[in-house]
């Protein structure tokens, strides 16, 4: 069912082609593919061809799947089509394909949290999903999660839900843990299903599987991303993310969904202009970085990047991380659910 609505037209795209495409799209950044396409090398449509072969390739093989691509979206060729024809002086998000979380919320198709419940669930876009589509970014698909992100079932492993199945690590599957709850997030992202995906955090949920996999993940400041059209666990401490293969693509793709949002009420207008900052950065001596000693000591590969961090001239703080008891924190997150769910399923359920 997931795959067959793109089926006929995937299955045209020539090996060939996506064979010539390889050296120019795996493990590179956004730039790059952009000037790829404005250089006549490939189009909009190639790239989200070439995005979905790998998919059915490696997706549908029971000995290669990764169980990690739930939902596709059936008009994202009709969509990339269009953007070939007007394709100078945009966002840099302009016609790149990305991957959403099945918590947040998109119009044509189901927004399940992994949960029988809500497997009929029909929404609108999320805010930051408009903010994308603005800017002319393709909306690829849904990828799987931890069941209700991870907060209902204890005992749940990571990236198991009762809708999207068990999802696996892209360099071990059965051999290493996805990390929760946006281990579907991680793992298309490690896989090269998609440019980068969005996955959402209340407690380690961006941080746990970007580690797992390899990739580039960010918990913004509550706030900053809005959270308006989300399934929710709680509104204190919720937020989306970018979860990228590169801090390049990290940058721009948290650029193209900041917006203040009036339905959010933490939600904050950014005074910063992020993609002039990744454009032009102050120099590695003007920034104060904090370093943990206890991992210098035990982590080869953290004391490493310390090493190269210091020699480049950044100011490193070393301090020892309180060990802060977390004694009510469940409950917090249960109070907060309790009421956040609800306004959730009344203002964005729409069946």
């Amino acid at each position: 069912e997931v795959f067959l609505p793109l089926y006929n037209e995937v299955s045209k795209f020539p090996e060939e082609q996506y064979e010539k495409m390889r050296p120019m799209v795996l493990e590179q950044d956004i730039p790059s593919l952009q000037q790829h396409i404005k250089k006549g090398h490939f189009t909009y449509e190639d790239l989200v061809l070439f995005y979905l072969h790998r998919i059915y390739k490696y997706e549908l093989p029971n000995n290669t799947t990764l169980n990690t691509v739930i939902a596709l979206n059936p008009n994202v060729l009709e969509e990339a089509r269009k953007l070939d024809t007007n394709a100078d002086g945009h966002h840099m998000i302009y016609g790149m394909p990305i991957l959403l979380k099945d918590n947040v919320g998109t119009s044509g198709m189901h927004t399940t949290a992994g949960a029988v419940a809500l497997k009929d669930n029909q929404t609108d876009d999320a805010f930051i999903v408009n903010r994308l589509k603005a800017k002319g970014a393709l909306i690829l698909g849904k990828v799987n999660l931890s069941e209700w992100a991870n907060f209902i079932c204890d005992v749940c492993p990571n990236g198991q839900s009762a809708v999207g199945g068990q999802t696996l690590n892209a360099y071990g599957r059965r051999v290493f843990d996805t990390g929760g709850s946006s281990a579907g997030s991680g793992t298309s992202t490690a896989a090269n299903y998609a440019v980068g995906a969005v996955g959402t955090e209340t407690s380690g949920s961006i941080l746990s599987p970007s580690g797992q996999s390899s990739v580039v993940g960010l918990k913004p400041t509550i706030g900053l991303l809005s959270r308006t059209g989300i399934v929710p666990i709680s509104s204190t401490l919720d937020t989306p993310g970018p979860m990228t293969k590169n801090v390049t693509d990290n940058t721009i793709l948290l650029d193209a969904m900041l917006g203040k949002d009036a339905k959010d009420a933490k939600s904050v207008a950014s005074d910063q202009d992020i993609l002039s900052s990744w454009m032009h950065p102050e120099p590695l001596k003007e920034v104060r970085l904090g370093v943990m000693k206890n991992l210098i000591e035990r982590d080869s590969m953290y004391a490493l990047a310390v090493e190269k961090l210091k020699t480049a001239g950044a100011q490193l703080i070393e301090f020892e991380p309180e060990n802060v008891p977390l004694d009510h924190f469940t409950t917090l997150l249960n109070l907060d659910m309790k009421k956040d769910l609800e306004a959730y399923l009344d203002a964005e359920v729409k069946n």
